[in-house]
């Protein structure tokens, strides 16, 4: 068996629960996964996944208060959906792009088997509320820049670990202190949860920030002016305060970077 094939045949399962089994595999055999560094692929047009959640605009999907079961179920739905995502994007990483060091590979593999614990941990709590993945509607924003960048290996590193992913690092503080207002027996398992995810959320963008640092030194490319054309050529978000500065400094961001986003408005550390 080969790992970047492993990641493909992942990436195509579309049941949440065959495509985690999977990744569980193919994590325990990781280490002795052989990586063929230069094969290209064919590109398949969308991840594997399933029928249910309604993917809608971003605008449409509903807030809904978490101080309800069902709002907590839709709060906590919502991040199972970008956690199913977060697999599909690491997977995404593994096979797509042919010519980079083994390290690289088995670092987005590593994540993508964490990345599908993730997702498993808020189903189950899902299904302990009475809903499962697919329960409400979703959007599609996470794997649209996915899309944006499948030709452009430091874009992607720029985009999605640095950017989309990074704001969860700002935004899990903020949903942890909803929901302990919350302070239900639900509510407090939910943030032992994010928890986890945030810990190991701080690595997977680490791991962005290293290969997208690594990549401009390969290419000859400044990172600075890289990443500000970048996120304006493919319409990236722009960073909303308040910011986990810590998480994000404990994920590579430059101290140059901090200051950026400290001038830009209030901050969380």
């Amino acid at each position: 068996m080969e790992l970047r094939h492993c990641a493909l045949q992942a990436f195509e399962i579309c049941d949440p629960a065959a495509k985690v089994a999977a990744l569980q595999r193919f994590g325990s055999q990781q280490a002795t996964l052989n990586v063929d560094r230069h094969h290209t692929f064919v590109w398949p047009e969308l991840p594997g996944r399933p029928a249910l959640p309604l993917l809608v605009e971003p605008k449409e999907v509903p807030r809904r208060s978490p101080f309800t079961p069902y709002g907590h179920a839709a709060l906590l739905h919502s991040i199972t959906h970008i956690e199913f995502n977060a697999i599909n994007l690491a997977l995404d990483a593994v096979w797509r792009f042919a010519n980079m060091p083994e390290a690289y590979y088995r670092d987005w593999m590593q994540v993508a088997l964490e990345e599908s614990q993730h997702f498993q941990s808020l189903q189950i709590h899902l299904q302990r509320c009475g809903y499962t993945y697919g329960s409400f509607s979703a959007h599609d924003g996470l794997w649209t820049m996915c899309e944006n960048t499948r030709h452009d290996v430091v874009a992607r590193m720029a985009l999605v670990p640095r950017t989309l992913e990074a704001r969860g690092l700002d935004a899990t503080p903020l949903i942890q202190a909803k929901l302990r207002k919350v302070g239900t027996p639900q509510a407090l398992e939910a943030c032992d949860i994010l928890d986890t995810i945030l810990r190991e959320e701080v690595g997977h963008v680490a791991i962005g920030n290293q290969w997208f640092h690594w990549l401009c030194q390969r290419e000859g490319l400044e990172p600075a002016p890289f990443y500000a054309q970048a996120a304006l050529q493919h319409a990236a978000p722009r960073p909303k305060p308040p910011f986990n500065l810590l998480a994000r400094k404990r994920a590579g961001f430059t101290d140059a970077e901090l200051a950026v986003l400290q001038a830009s408005g209030l901050t969380q550390v």
